[in-house]
């Protein structure tokens, strides 16, 4: 049986790869973008694969209906592939409340309510992939992201917890944090905040860094569309999986950073237990709990 992906952004950047590679492959793709006529190229080349489709993922409407069409097409979604978003920078004040609400609309908002949406085909299946594009921003900080990286942070949790949901189900979950690939990301796509003073020396220089096309990203899409469609095909895949030699040194990094503070302020941490606690994770209901938390 042919597996049947279902893929957001399809018309751009890693999606357009994820899509060319899932098809190449010889997967059904049913293919998304706000302008499906952007996907000309991929229904010509392969018209009996793929079904072309307009979706807003910040429209729940236009969700369903993109489902329910994969659905009465393919019968099935094997694959989800929530990729769509875009980049944002500036201050964390400076940010207007349509900028706020366009990111997290996008990025966390859109690829939960499409997960949600795509769900219950898989559980009644009692199989599927779902594969989170995210970033090395949602598992690192950088100045002028915060909004951007808030969503990325959240999509992260949002895939870890899921992931432990419905591994019973025959359904895993992969979250995919690429570092700087070679798309428009930081140039056509990104867009920014207004400016305020105070931020030259961090917001200030990530935002001249980017205009002034310093920014010159390692990672190769086709690459990395091709790690994701041997993904979808692994037995047992990660739930976390970060892509590009530069973010797996930054998450090292930032790990390593992580540990040596959460070690210094252990006694600080262990000091606020309550004077007749017991250790919860020792009990049988505790060490229940910590299997299902995945930190057994």
């Amino acid at each position: 049986m042919t597996k049947v992906w279902f893929i957001t952004g399809s018309a751009r950047g890693l999606g357009h790869s994820i899509t060319q590679a899932a098809l190449a492959a010889g997967y059904q793709v049913a293919a998304t973008a706000r302008n499906p006529e952007q996907l000309q190229e991929f229904t010509e080349k392969f018209p009996d694969q793929i079904l072309p489709l307009p979706l807003d993922v910040t429209s729940k409407e236009q969700i369903q209906q993109a489902v329910a069409q994969t659905i009465a097409r393919f019968g099935r979604i094997d694959v989800l592939v929530n990729n769509a978003g875009f980049g944002i920078t500036g201050a964390a004040e400076a940010f207007t409340d349509e900028q706020v609400r366009s990111q997290l609309e996008t990025n966390l908002y859109g690829p939960i309510e499409i997960t949600r949406a795509v769900l219950p085909h898989m559980r009644q299946q009692r199989s599927g992939r779902i594969v989170q594009i995210s970033s090395i921003g949602g598992r690192i900080g950088t100045p002028g992201l915060s909004i951007y990286q808030a969503a990325k942070f959240g999509l992260g949790g949002f895939a870890e917890s899921l992931s432990r949901e419905v591994l019973p189900l025959g359904i895993h979950v992969t979250c995919v944090e690429p570092g700087g690939f070679r798309t428009d990301w930081a140039s056509a796509s990104m867009s920014y905040a207004p400016v305020v003073e105070g931020y030259e020396g961090t917001v200030g220089f990530v935002t001249k860094f980017l205009k002034g096309g310093n920014f010159v990203p390692m990672g190769d899409p086709d690459k990395a569309a091709k790690a994701i469609v041997n993904l979808s095909e692994h037995a047992e895949p990660p739930v976390h999986l970060v892509l590009g030699s530069e973010a797996s040194a930054m998450l090292q990094q930032a790990s390593e950073m992580r540990k040596a503070e959460f070690e210094k302020w252990l006694p600080v941490s262990q000091s606020t237990d309550a004077d007749d606690a017991i250790d919860f994770l020792q009990t049988e209901a505790g060490k229940a709990y910590a299997k299902l938390k995945g930190v057994e």
